[in-house]
């Protein structure tokens, strides 16, 4: 797992350990002779796609380095209900410690990863991509946005630094449309910037000023019906890319795809994604 490699994932986990290590583990402190040794499994509830297997064995071996870890899972196989995840031996009180940790971990990003393929799968006779939003969990995002593409969806932005979103209240504070593209191409070259523009517009009137001015890469089809998105996808007819977002649903979703828009951006991937059951049980 290439994030493990990434100082802010692996600070993320020293800020786990500590919230919920903090001074010891005394319950397992208190019960479990020190040298004891042994062995569990991680097992699934629920079907889906499992995420976190090698950030699984990193919290392991950060608790405790003699820890045996064997994985019987990739990150990214599909996974049904009973399957063993991975063996853990070695001390008790160890593999205690680190349980929860990697649990909640591996539950939250699995949940993601699940969800993300019932979208992909959903859509894959579409050329429609489906894109994540920002809408993560802080400290998480980078890690959720890589459940989001083991599930086989795509990421967004990843952050406010890495695009130009002209969102309807920056339109609003700059004056309009055309004032906005041109105070943010501005911007760009005066930081000798080469990161993309996209610009959210409300109605065709929006899609219009747009295609009139010009200077963008994608066009936003903010909370725009599915029959008025085929509409503004003709209008815009290729010259730039497409977006459908705002409460689009898996109810809905199909509908939305239909219209040929380019790419379906879908907060919930990440912000509403149930974790998956996960159990960690000693071995008898």
């Amino acid at each position: 797992m290439e994030l493990l490699q990434n100082k802010d994932i692996k600070d993320l986990i020293e800020i786990a350990i500590k919230e919920d290590v903090g001074s010891g583990d005394h319950s397992s402190l208190a019960c479990i002779p020190a040298d004891k040794q042994g062995k569990a499994y991680c097992v699934a509830k629920e079907a889906g796609i499992i995420a976190g297997i090698e950030l699984a064995q990193y919290i392991f071996k950060r608790i405790d380095s003699d820890l045996q870890y064997t994985p019987l899972k990739k990150d990214g196989d599909l996974i049904a209900i009973g399957d063993r995840i991975f063996n853990v031996t070695g001390s008790d009180i160890s593999i205690l410690t680190a349980e929860r940790l990697v649990l909640n971990f591996m539950q939250r990003l699995s949940g993601i990863a699940s969800q993300s393929y019932k979208i992909s799968q959903l859509l894959k006779d579409y050329h429609t991509t489906i894109l994540d939003t920002r809408k993560t969990t802080p400290g998480m995002r980078l890690l959720e946005k890589w459940a989001v593409k083991l599930g086989g969806c795509s990421n967004h932005r990843i952050g406010l630094y890495d695009m130009i979103m002209i969102k309807d209240n920056h339109i609003d504070f700059a004056g309009g449309i055309s004032q906005a593209i041109e105070k943010a191409q501005h911007y760009l070259k005066f930081k000798g910037l080469d990161i993309p523009i996209e610009i959210e517009t409300r109605n065709l009137k929006e899609v219009e000023e747009v295609l009139n001015f010009g200077g963008v890469n994608r066009i936003m089809l903010d909370n725009f019906k599915p029959e008025l998105i085929k509409e503004a996808v003709a209008l815009i007819n290729k010259r730039f890319e497409t977006e459908a977002s705002g409460g689009i649903t898996m109810d809905t979703i199909l509908d939305y795809a239909a219209t040929g828009v380019d790419f379906i951006s879908v907060g919930a991937l990440t912000h509403s994604s149930k974790s998956i059951d996960l159990s960690l049980r000693a071995e008898a």
